[in-house]
């Protein structure tokens, strides 16, 4: 497994995006102005959105013969908790609510967010919108082929386009950072910008069975807080496991969009923090116990995002991550 780490991710390493140290004010300045409203939403944001609107909520409850506002909420009550089980779908409990109960959902439906993505795709006929690999490989061809022409070929393939992402990831590899996926599909990875502090990216993992595939979005944090499920993903990365039994290799493809806001090294920046973050190097430390120290406290910042745990914080998050420069 010590080999894992060089070739998984070399070719996206090779234009040199690495990004210094992050001063302490840096650090403050993207705690402050990018997670400010922890966990995208808090009770103070509620009050807010209750003082807009008194005065329209107050008419219509006078409107309807309610006393007050109060009178009107119960009212409705019912259909107040229908749109809340409804908007649970979209967003975790602990994303609206950190006080929320908690519970177990490996894989959760996909959002308008990732269909919005997927209408970006060529069509299939899996009908989830992503392409099957035996549309962009001769599968029977490409079996036979050894492993190290078979990721020549799927490098050259997507050489040509500025925008475009891939990567050969051993299937071991790919199994851990699935496994680690189904059971913390949402979190927040940085990219820091040296004059300015680091910026948040909201990501989310999805499944299509159809095409044996997996993808991950990604979006700008501050797009995420605004639009909610109508956010549009700047960066789609689709994982193929077509030949992980066969030529033990998983074959990953990324697009970033041209007109969302991020250059494409700061793209790949966040693919390897996924890798990092998701396990995808873990196989590289070995016995040493600082690398399983690492590997421990990475996996302690997804279980505290998703629960909500307050012990979470974007100075712990930044610290990992700066660790990969």
């Amino acid at each position: 497994m010590a080999t894992i780490r060089v070739p998984a991710l070399r070719h996206l390493a090779s234009s040199g995006a690495r990004f210094p140290r992050l001063t302490q004010h840096q650090r403050r300045w993207a705690q402050v102005h990018d997670v400010r409203v922890r966990f995208l939403a808090t009770t103070q944001a509620s009050r807010s959105v209750l003082e807009k609107y008194r005065d329209k909520l107050e008419s219509k409850a006078r409107a309807e013969g309610h006393g007050d506002i109060e009178s009107l909420k119960k009212a409705y009550s019912d259909k107040i908790d229908s749109l809340r089980k409804e908007t649970d779908k979209v967003v975790p409990p602990q994303l609206l609510n950190p006080d929320a109960p908690q519970t177990q959902q490996p894989t959760p439906p996909p959002s308008p967010m990732a269909a919005k993505a997927r209408e970006l795709s060529s069509s299939s006929s899996s009908g989830s919108g992503i392409k099957p690999l035996s549309s962009i490989l001769n599968l029977e061809k490409v079996s036979s082929l050894p492993a190290t022409e078979l990721t020549a070929i799927w490098r050259l393939r997507h050489a040509a386009k500025p925008s475009s992402l891939c990567a050969v990831i051993p299937a071991a590899t790919y199994t851990a950072m699935e496994s680690t996926a189904r059971e913390f599909p949402q979190f927040l990875l940085p990219v820091p910008h040296p004059e300015q502090g680091a910026e948040m990216h909201f990501l989310q993992w999805t499944w299509d069975a159809a095409t044996k595939s997996s993808t991950v979005l990604f979006t700008q944090l501050a797009e995420y807080k605004a639009r909610g499920e109508f956010a549009a993903p700047h960066t789609t990365v689709t994982h193929y496991t077509d030949l992980a039994q066969h030529k033990g290799l998983v074959l990953m493809q990324g697009t970033v969009a041209e007109d969302r806001g991020l250059k494409v090294d700061d793209a790949r920046w966040l693919v390897m923090c996924l890798q990092r973050f998701y396990g995808g190097w873990d196989g590289a430390v070995g016995e040493d116990g600082v690398g399983r120290e690492r590997a421990e406290e990475r996996r302690r910042l997804l279980e505290w995002f998703k629960k909500g745990d307050e012990r979470f914080s974007v100075e712990r998050l930044l610290e990992e991550a700066e660790r990969m420069g």
